[in-house]
């Protein structure tokens, strides 16, 4: 993984997927706030260039953090772009979307993150974002499969466990007791004091930073992803839960608090 580079200081990764859908469909999953919140985060889009974009990132210490960005190009259903904070005294992050219509409905999706600067001081944040983004697009390739367009709602938990990503991963996967699954295998949770979870693994990896994603049928139909990555020179487990249909609002404003203590009391 390399951060590329050029004369002007911009300095840039780019990551891409294949997924099904046509380009209306994909482009209402990564520039609305409706798609985005149904396989990223809790996310609000004014479309429109200068227009706000606010995504409810989970944070170890605040339980929902509102990162805040402005739209910077807005093209539909082909190109989109952002704006926003990377952190105090960097530069500010731009990402821009690109959909590319591909054969037998199916399009493929391009992100590329750049910003200037002179040195290479925020390149490892620019790695970091590019490894996860892999974990990202295997749930935003499910949800364009099975669930786009329906209602839904997302549950979010982030704990540090410490040591490294690998660490974190060895416990999240041992609480979930998913750490013996591969693609295929049924996942059926069920914990005291925790919701339960039922489903089927449909990917699972572990490098460089481990995950696995599942299609569930309980408490509802939906995704969830287990994973595990490196934050200020520790692990962090996260686990996040999106659920569809009519009740996904209900079910999820019922789980999270139960899923946070839960996550908390066994990781923590």
């Amino acid at each position: 993984m390399t951060v590329a580079s050029d004369p002007s200081g911009r300095r840039s990764i780019q990551v891409e997927v294949e997924v099904p859908g046509t380009p209306e469909e994909v482009w209402e999953a990564i520039a609305t706030g409706p798609g985005v919140s149904s396989w990223f985060c809790p996310t609000e889009v004014e479309g429109r260039v200068g227009g706000v974009v606010k995504c409810r990132a989970p944070h170890h210490e605040v339980p929902k953090m509102e990162e805040v960005g402005r739209v910077t190009r807005f093209d539909p259903p082909r190109r989109f772009a952002t704006e926003s904070p990377f952190g105090p005294d960097a530069p500010a992050l731009a990402a821009e979307w690109t959909i590319e219509p591909q054969a037998g409905g199916r399009c493929l999706v391009r992100v590329e993150h750049h910003l200037f600067a002179e040195t290479d001081a925020w390149d490892g944040q620019l790695e970091n974002i590019e490894m996860g983004w892999p974990a990202w697009f295997t749930v935003l390739g499910l949800y364009l499969a099975h669930f786009r367009r329906r209602p839904s709602a997302a549950v979010q938990t982030l704990v540090p466990v410490g040591g490294s990503a690998s660490e974190a991963w060895d416990a999240l996967s041992r609480a979930l007791d998913c750490g013996g699954l591969s693609s295929g295998g049924g996942l059926d949770f069920e914990r005291p004091g925790a919701p339960r979870l039922r489903g089927v693994v449909e990917k699972t990896v572990s490098e460089p930073w481990p995950y696995t994603v599942f299609r569930l049928d309980r408490p509802a139909p939906g995704l969830a992803i287990a994973a595990a990555f490196a934050m200020g020179g520790q692990g962090m487990a996260h686990l996040t839960i999106f659920l569809f249909g009519g009740d996904a609002a209900s079910l999820a404003a019922r789980d999270e608090p139960r899923w946070r203590e839960w996550i908390g009391r066994v990781l923590g």
